[in-house]
């Protein structure tokens, strides 16, 4: 009898261990679940849905009249990759992997800006696991070979004192003693022009005196957000993968994931490299000056899940779990920064609200994939005006069970 009943308890420990197996979507597919089901305050949820749909910006639909009024007094600002108008605001909230509320349309293909930077940073987490990079604490310059730019019309557009076919875009003194790290975390304070884009244009001080002038800091001491040096990280992993960054990240993370296929990661007009006999075009870390990535809710709601499951997807290791780790472990020039583009809670200034340990990818609009371990959700948020975000994620916090 006694035999009969321990094993009893067994049956039941393997039911429930059953029971509480992690939950993947499968392809063309993502299981939905109503917030009572999963003692979620379903009134709450609904609340927080309302909540995103009348806080979305007010910036203009058409991006490129956006752009304009966000950017139009830096120098050189005008748009050279492509650009598309946005539709309303929209998003998903997945909890414990199953979406329990949805806003918009989901399956529009959307510029999201910057939440570029966290694919470019996975990339370059891939190229270390293979090899390719054998450590984020090297120097960059080494592993670059002369860069050949598609027509050689293009130089003058980019550096009309330097007529030349190639570009050697870490060879300064300066330069070569930024480390792939400091481009991870925009901390490496890199000079020079890159398809037609001075570093020193990209959100520039408010001394114009200083700006080709100024001595630079020493690489990993001072953080500033520029997409030039972001595109000078995008294009020295080109050259390390030796392909399009688009296919590595289709290859190695979209399609393992289930993601579907129409999202596109593009860069400029002028960004073509030749390598290998290839013409491959160096895509853009974000949609600064256009381009970057477009895609949709349901994608990117799903690398969110890849990124809150530390890189694992249903038993398979995408990411390894130590880049995820080194993604959200911040530095002392930025402790609300890990690698780009992982914004970091860690003091509870971005979202006073959730946990410290919770992470967002961000880029501009606001387009953000929240990521809170702690809470097992992941919620997407597009076009929301950026100050109201809290108050939204508040209101889902809140509904999950205590």
């Amino acid at each position: 009898m006694k035999k009969q009943f321990v094993l009893f308890l067994l049956c039941i420990g393997v039911a429930a261990s059953a029971q509480v197996k992690t939950y993947f979507p499968p392809v063309n597919n993502w299981e939905r679940k109503t917030p009572t089901s999963l003692g979620v305050d379903s009134n709450l949820i609904h609340d927080a849905v309302q909540y995103a749909l009348t806080h979305e910006t007010k910036y203009p639909k058409n991006l490129m009249l956006t752009q304009a009024m966000q950017f139009g007094k830096e120098p050189f600002s005008d748009p050279i990759g492509p650009m598309a108008s946005r539709g309303p605001a929209a998003g998903v909230i997945v909890y414990k992997g199953y979406i329990i509320a949805a806003w918009g349309d989901l399956s529009a293909v959307e510029m999201v800006n910057s939440v570029t930077k966290s694919m470019l940073s996975t990339v370059v987490g891939l190229a270390v696991e293979k090899g390719l990079i054998r450590s984020i604490e090297d120097k960059v310059y080494p592993y670059l070979p002369p860069i050949e730019i598609v027509n050689t019309s293009v130089t003058t557009d980019q550096n009309p004192i330097a007529p030349t076919a190639f570009i050697y875009p870490f060879e300064t003194e300066h330069n070569r003693k930024i480390n792939w790290n400091h481009l991870l975390r925009q901390t490496s304070d890199w000079e020079g022009v890159l398809w037609g884009k001075p570093d020193w244009a990209d959100r520039p001080s408010d001394k114009p005196e200083e700006w080709t002038t100024r001595k630079r800091f020493e690489p990993g001491t001072v953080y500033k957000y520029n997409d030039t040096r972001v595109n000078a990280l995008a294009l020295a992993a080109t050259t390390v993968w030796r392909k399009p960054l688009p296919e590595v990240l289709r290859e190695q993370v979209m399609q393992p994931i289930g993601a579907s296929n129409t999202w596109a990661w593009t860069g400029y007009k002028n960004a073509w490299v030749v390598l290998d006999g290839k013409m491959i075009q160096s895509v853009s870390g974000g949609g600064h000056f256009g381009g970057g990535l477009f895609i949709n809710a349901y994608d990117m709601a799903r690398f969110g899940l890849l990124t809150l499951r530390n890189g694992n997807w249903n038993g398979k290791q995408i990411i390894p779990q130590d880049w995820i780790k080194k993604s959200q472990t911040p530095t002392s020039a930025n402790t609300g920064y890990g690698f780009m583009n992982y914004f970091l809670n860690t003091d509870k200034k971005m979202y006073p609200s959730a946990p410290a340990t919770a992470y967002a990818h961000i880029g501009n609009g606001t387009n953000a994939i929240y990521v809170d371990r702690e809470n097992d959700i992941v919620a997407v948020i597009k076009w929301m005006d950026d100050k109201s975000i809290d108050g939204f994620l508040k209101l889902v916090l809140t509904a999950l069970p205590k």
